[in-house]
């Protein structure tokens, strides 16, 4: 394949990645917007490995790679549950992260790489390595952490260090000074040393990063991560002059780093404040007051009296949580809204942006479950219809529901936008326990004169209402 088409073809892929995106952002045409980025990556592919940069002699190395990586890749898709998408994410932004660091010493070692490169291209260039390792080192490590987090191997309460701002401080200026040390290096050996030296202080940043996040954090910490690996991507395009990983890199850091700001907003959290850490825990404790004794008074409900409240309501809204992801109920949510639209009940769902483990969790789960996209709202969306609502049920939330942002202001959450489910005519949400959320913050809702407490699996207790409801 000529340099030309190799440049075409290049540019195909970049359009398709931008209707890629734009796709996604909505659920009904999220569908088409996968498709368009397989068809652009695929050209992608296939134009590098055919292009005049790559010898026939490579070829059968490379297609044997792409055969290991799509054999695993395949398994993943067939056997990872929806449940566990944010931790599978997670893992694919290390593996970009380590795949830039990697390419960013091969690249240094190899002695043609910087061939015929006068003395400032040359500077140029070992600033893109340097960066472009740095950038996904702190990738790599740091998407470990956060698998860990969000697959349960490693609690959610942060680790805050003494001094670790100034721990983190001395690391950035230790990478600086090898940094000028990699750039002034005369040889490869030496320059190998600041290489490795930054890799392993960009390797404890990493860890340590998002060791301090806490886990009410975790979805900013998602969208954030898939903004470094797109930084390393398009790290790595420079390094290598390759203009398609320049821009799918932007797209993708670019994107990230707007989601998180979003995200953020939604929080009413700054950037710095995430980064910094320490906000959410992986503790569990039962709400109470100062002296020690419970905040108030809860009512429990049981199944059948839940079935009775919908089947009685003209307007119900369902507010899932990473609760319903993880006793996988999102197939009898369906069952349940689908019985009740049949019966005239007009079955609506409020979405936070911050539900879940990552960003669209729950939406990426009702979708799985067939619940029509038309009757998924966003918080701002639905926020005002919950005086006008004769039943709202939460399942397996807690923080975003949590009337403590807008009533209390020494809370923890002060000001972070919540559903405002406690206004319905009723409240019921369900819960394994009185256990706080992730972020560990006390709920006022549980105790409120509306609300009714459904303790159990959520499964398990959703289908005794949707045999209630049919009987």
């Amino acid at each position: 394949m000529s340099a030309s088409l190799a440049t075409v073809s290049y540019i195909g892929a970049i359009i398709l990645f931008i209707l890629s995106l734009g796709g996604l952002s909505n659920p009904e045409t999220s569908r088409r917007g996968n498709f368009y980025g397989m068809i652009g990556m695929t050209i992608a592919v296939l134009a590098t490995i055919f292009g005049p940069r790559v010898s026939m002699a490579g070829i059968p190395w490379i297609i044997g790679a792409m055969a290991v990586g799509g054999t695993i890749g395949l398994y993943a898709a067939r056997k990872v549950q929806m449940t566990q998408m944010p931790e599978l994410v997670a893992i694919m932004h290390s593996m970009v992260g380590l795949a830039a660091a990697l390419v960013g010493f091969a690249n240094y070692i190899d002695p043609g790489a910087a061939y015929q490169l006068t003395s400032t291209e040359k500077s140029i260039h070992e600033i893109e390595i340097y960066l472009g390792i740095l950038i996904g080192v702190v990738t790599f490590s740091g998407s470990i952490i956060a698998f860990g987090k969000l697959a349960g191997k490693i609690g959610g309460k942060p680790m805050l260090l003494p001094g670790r701002h100034l721990m983190n401080l001395a690391g950035l200026l230790v990478v600086i000074f090898f940094g000028w040390q990699f750039l002034h290096s005369e040889s490869v050996s030496a320059g190998l040393v600041g290489l490795t030296v930054m890799t392993v202080i960009a390797f404890l940043f990493g860890i340590h990063m998002v060791m301090a996040i806490g886990g009410a954090d975790m979805p900013v910490v998602v969208s954030m991560l898939n903004s470094y690996s797109g930084w390393a991507a398009a790290a790595t395009g420079f390094m290598l002059n390759n203009d398609l990983l320049i821009v799918t890199g932007a797209l993708v850091g670019s994107s990230g780093a707007i989601l998180s700001y979003i995200m953020c907003r939604a929080m009413n959290r700054n950037f710095i404040s995430v980064i910094a850490g320490g906000f959410g825990s992986g503790g569990g404790k039962p709400a109470a007051k100062g002296d020690g004794q419970p905040a108030g008074e809860t009512v429990s409900i049981s199944s059948a009296e839940t079935a009775e409240l919908l089947r009685e309501a003209k307007n119900v809204i369902i507010v899932p949580g990473y609760g319903m992801a993880v006793a996988q109920a999102q197939h009898t949510v369906y069952e349940i809204t689908k019985c009740l639209r049949e019966k005239g009940v007009n079955v609506r769902f409020g979405i936070h942006p911050v539900a879940g483990r990552m960003p669209g969790h729950m939406n990426v789960l009702l979708a799985e479950a067939k619940v029509p996209y038309d009757i998924v709202m966003e918080m701002d969306e639905i926020n005002a219809d919950f005086p006008d609502t004769d039943v709202s049920m939460v399942i397996g939330a807690n923080d975003i529901v949590n009337p403590a942002a807008q009533d209390d202001p020494t809370s923890p959450i002060a000001g972070m936008p919540v559903l405002e489910v406690w206004k319905a005519k009723t409240s019921i949400v369900m819960k394994r326990s009185m256990a706080t959320g992730y972020a560990g913050v006390d709920n006022p809702l549980f105790y409120k004169e509306n609300n009714r407490m459904l303790f159990g699996d959520a499964k398990k207790m959703l289908d005794e209402v949707l045999i209630a409801l049919k009987s």
